[in-house]
């Protein structure tokens, strides 16, 4: 369903100081929504900051090579005071680490930009979710339309990112007519395809291409072939060099498998705890099973994050599995 962005419009203008933020270990989409949304504010001459409350994945330091985007510290003076916030591509207290914890306790009036399902209600937050978009940064698109504020050549690359990334460079069921008019328009604005992609997956690091080595060496596949999973142990990064931004698209490896209906990636937390993430083909509705473990997402790509051990988290989740393949298509959980 359209969003109407009339209230958000008029709720920018009564404001100056921005605050823009996304989930922890942000993807394309979320960073390219952060800086496309950025590039419209600034341009209507508010102050604007970024920031989410882990590392940046290196991979999209050609977005922001000025370091625009930076880990939240709560005490950094640029931090401090914001008129307002924006969440963008999460509504959930899990997804938003020390950033969530510094929301709770702050009165700034926020806004929630998403594209997923899975939203928490305690959140206090003016809400624009569209679930029918393929990416949050289509919903960035549509504000600048309605801020009647193009986007210029650098965040038309970012937002092309957002759209790209959370399409699976536009192979998933995600994808559709109007998102390449999308693409199309973007590329018109100053976009480069050829770029964002070079950047993207073509200038691994060696860590990166070893750690991938030993989590792909660890695929297992069970429930009569229909679930293949695999793990990340958090000594393997120290092992090969390589960081916890290192691991994203890992997941998509466990559902190429022929025959398999469900992909599961288990990572190990520096701090503790195992972030699960879920990928399904058709059959399978994956928001669900990760909404038992307090986490969400989309059909058929989800998270949740568990405050167990690998092998307690991997025992849950699995016999999840089992128990949502058992059920008639069609059928939710009550």
């Amino acid at each position: 369903m359209p969003v109407d962005w009339s209230p958000f419009v008029a709720w920018v203008e009564r404001h100056h100081r921005f605050l823009l933020t996304a989930h922890v270990r942000p993807d394309g989409d979320a960073l390219g929504s952060m800086l496309g949304l950025a590039d419209l504010l600034m341009q209507r001459g508010k102050e604007v900051h970024l920031a989410v409350a882990s590392l940046i994945p290196p991979r999209y330091d050609f977005l922001h090579p000025h370091g625009e985007v930076k880990q939240f510290d709560p005490t950094s003076k640029e931090f401090q005071a914001p008129d307002a916030v924006i969440v963008l591509d999460t509504g959930t207290w899990t997804q938003l680490g020390e950033m969530g914890a510094w929301l709770r306790t702050s009165r700034t009036e926020t806004v929630v930009i998403d594209h997923h399902l899975t939203q928490d209600s305690d959140l206090p937050a003016l809400r624009f979710v569209d679930t029918t978009a393929e990416a949050t940064g289509r919903l960035v698109y549509e504000l600048s339309q309605a801020l009647g504020t193009p986007l210029r050549p650098h965040a038309a690359q970012a937002v092309f990112v957002a759209l790209a990334m959370d399409t699976g460079w536009f192979r998933h069921r995600n994808t559709s007519a109007a998102t390449y008019q999308l693409a199309a328009r973007l590329v018109e604005l100053g976009a480069q395809p050829t770029l964002a992609y070079d950047c993207l997956f073509e200038q691994n690091s060696l860590g990166r291409i070893l750690l991938w080595a030993r989590v792909l060496s660890r695929m297992e596949v069970t429930l009569a072939g229909q679930v293949c999973h695999t793990s990340l142990l958090a000594s393997d990064y120290p092992a090969t060099g390589a960081t916890p931004q290192d691991s994203e698209d890992l997941v998509n490896y466990t559902r190429s498998i022929k025959g398999v209906q469900i992909g599961l990636f288990f990572a190990e937390q520096p701090g503790g705890g195992v972030k699960v993430s879920f990928r399904s083909r058709e059959t399978v509705d994956v928001a669900q099973i990760a909404e038992q473990f307090g986490g969400g997402g989309h059909r058929l790509a989800a998270g949740a994050i568990l405050p167990t051990s690998l092998d307690e988290a991997r025992r849950r989740v699995l016999a999840a599995v089992a128990s949502a393949l058992c059920r008639p298509a069609g059928v939710s959980l009550p």
